[in-house]
């Protein structure tokens, strides 16, 4: 059956708006990873009370902006205590400690949001209204802003991390733990802010999502999913192969979604972690030594 080309070209356009908004959650998984080699599973509930609290933020104050910062400082601050109290202790032990410990924080907050807030939807107003004609769909202007936002805060992040004093600290840390706290470098601080910055990138994701769905207590659960499709189909702990591997898997799904129900076509992203890790376990878009 053919496809209009109309069809392919606003699915490649959802794709991409789509690709941006998963690569930015899963970048916060992936530094979480890469440099602590922690598996957060609490990483959707993060999302979650940050588009939370940009509700609250939002209808205290009536700007959009001020309720993003604010969410993203809020969530940031909350990663740093659920690392302290809960994760600093089990760095070193078995991997399945903090895989069962995020896994509890994760049932605790979504119960605790379900408790708080009800199982009601919330709603986050756009900051801006306005379409634009693209074939036969009018075509919102802030699915656009929200695709150049994530890319500018992922595109932060790569310039701290390559360029920032506390970004040297990073990947210092990320390289040999031992010799960085040799030069002087607070391991154990740079770990806690790497948590905050994650969990700060995941309620930053929460907002910018939420005026495109309704903010409830499951919403974090089907991206973290996702998130965690992404971070293995790109490559543990790559920040670049997990971008990529967000746009692809999102137009895989986009070009999918011509053919068959949206709920049918993410069937196509578990098709690709799995065939990802048959024959390349390291990432489809992680080089491999020769």
């Amino acid at each position: 059956m053919s496809v209009p080309l109309d069809q392919v070209l606003i699915q490649t356009l959802n794709g991409i708006v789509t690709g941006m908004i998963l690569a930015l959650v899963s970048s916060g998984l992936t530094l979480i990873f890469g440099i602590m080699d922690v598996v957060n599973f609490a990483h959707g509930e993060l999302f979650m009370l940050g588009a939370y609290v940009g509700v609250l933020t939002l209808a205290a104050t009536g700007n959009f902006w001020i309720a993003l910062v604010v969410a993203t400082l809020v969530i940031a601050l909350l990663g740093a205590a659920i690392y302290l109290t809960t994760l600093r202790p089990l760095i070193g032990r078995d991997p399945l400690t903090t895989i069962l410990a995020t896994f509890g924080i994760s049932l605790v907050l979504q119960n605790y949001a379900l408790w708080q807030f009800g199982p009601v939807s919330r709603k986050i107003e756009e900051p801006f209204t306005g379409h634009f004609t693209l074939f036969y769909l009018d075509y919102p202007f802030y699915r656009l802003a929200v695709a150049a936002l994530a890319a500018a805060i992922i595109g932060g992040l790569w310039l701290f991390l390559k360029y920032g004093t506390y970004g040297i600290w990073i990947r210092a840390t990320t390289q040999d733990r031992v010799m960085a706290q040799a030069m002087g470098i607070p391991v154990p601080w740079v770990l806690t802010a790497v948590f905050a910055l994650g969990a700060g990138m995941a309620a930053a994701s929460g907002v910018l999502f939420g005026p495109l769905v309704g903010v409830n207590s499951q919403m974090g659960a089907n991206w973290v999913l996702r998130a965690f499709i992404v971070v293995v189909v790109g490559g543990m702990g790559s920040l670049g192969g997990s971008i990529a591997a967000a746009i692809f898997i999102s137009l895989l799904e986009a070009y999918a979604s011509l053919w068959f129900s949206p709920a049918q076509a993410v069937i196509v992203s578990f098709v690709v972690l799995i065939l990802t890790l048959l024959f390349r376990p390291t990432g489809l878009f992680v080089s491999t030594p020769k």
